[in-house]
Parts: C-alpha cells; structure tokens; sequence
C-alpha cells in the first residue's frame, strides 16, 4: 500500500464522522465508501521481475494503446504507449536496469491520456535511464484526471529493472521509448502489469575486444 493511501482513506473517515454527527450516519456511508475506494487504489502489489538478459518490463499497469515508430530528440526510436484508467494500479516501476542519466519534468496540459496529442502536449515527467551499453526513456504522462506526478529518484541513481520509482495519481498514461533493433513483445491491445510483463528485449551490445599492448609491439618489430 503507498502511503497516499492511508492519508486520503483517514480524511475520509474523519469527513464521514463529521457528516455522521450533524446530518445522519446513512449519510456518510458515501464518504466511507470514497476512503475504502482509496485504499483500493493505493494498493502496491508485489511483482515477479522477469530475470532476462536485455528485458525492457513495463512501467505501470494498463492497456496497451499504442506501438510505433517516432522521432526523439532527432532519434528514431519504438514507442509503447500504455494508458492507465482509475482501476489499474498506478505505481510505476523501472523498465530496465541501469543509471539515470536525465531527468526533466516538463510542465503542461490536461488532455485525455489516450489523445495522440497527449505524449507531447500533456504534463509529464521524462526519464532517460542508461544500462548495459543501451538507454531507454521512458514517460510519466498526466492525463485528464490524474494532476500530480510521483518521482522519487534523481540523476546519478542506480535502478533496478521493475523497481518502483514513482506513480501518477488517478488516470494517466505511460511511454516507454527503445532503439529501433528492440524486438518488441506486445501489441495494441495488451493488458500489461507494471514489472512483470515484458514488452521488449534489446540485443546485446557488442563488447570491444581490447587490442594487447605485447601484440602490437611484436608486429611493429616484424
């Protein structure tokens, strides 16, 4: 449970004694439902992280809504739009092992998360996370409802694939962004679970052999 959770729910039952007290208690069941729908909301269930060598793992909970290729800052790169309504668990996790190497939280409107205009237009939280020789951006988007944004690392941070980092509050949306050589694993449609669906596998990354100091030296003296 995120600790959002429990302060709306005893707002709500501290409203619903109030209410009880000078109208009727029939009256503030309403409200009581309202706290119990808060907990529910709040809810943080544990996940099982998918152990697999280049695995891009969802950030959130939701339907999948978009795959595409798009331009990110001058870089053609795959995007995986995935919306989340008022019933999907809203904490947001980590789609890939690695750094955080940039962060920026850009101010904007309150449009229907599932709008197309919505990825560039919309209030969100852009996250550019590096690790093992690949980098992944992936979105924190607002969307009509939702009207505060939950990040709870900074640039310079370690994080682990699935590790919860955040989450939007009612309604919102989230992009993940990979290299075009990404072999994605969903399509429109899906229904995905923050952690533990995996939505794409980057290939691995060549490593440079080291060229041996002792070797070259023994080809210059022939």
């Amino acid at each position: 449970m995120v600790r959002d959770g429990y302060i709306y729910a005893a707002g709500c039952l501290l409203a619903s004694v109030i209410v009880g007290l000078l109208a009727s208690w029939p009256s503030a069941l309403p409200v009581l439902l309202l706290g119990a729908f808060f907990l529910w909301f709040f809810r943080d269930p544990e996940r099982e992280i998918p152990a697999l060598p280049g695995a891009v793992v969802s950030p959130g909970d939701g339907k999948v809504t978009d795959v595409s290729v798009v331009s990110s800052e001058g870089i053609s790169r795959q995007r995986i739009s995935i919306f989340l309504s008022v019933f999907d668990v809203h904490v947001n996790r980590s789609p890939i092992a690695g750094v955080i190497r940039d962060l920026r939280y850009q101010r904007g409107k309150f449009l229907n998360a599932m709008g197309a205009n919505s990825a560039e237009e919309n209030e969100q939280n852009i996250v550019t996370v590096d690790g093992e020789g690949r980098t992944v951006i992936f979105k924190q988007i607002a969307g009509l409802i939702a009207r505060r944004i939950v990040f709870s690392f900074k640039v310079g941070d370690h994080l682990a694939c699935g590790q919860r980092v955040g989450l939007i509050k009612f309604g919102s949306r989230v992009d993940v962004l990979v290299d075009r050589d990404a072999a994605i694993r969903v399509k429109v449609g899906d229904r995905v679970k923050g952690g533990a669906t995996l939505l794409a596998v980057l290939p691995a990354t060549p490593i440079a052999q080291p060229i041996h100091a002792g070797r070259a030296g023994e080809r210059e003296a022939d």
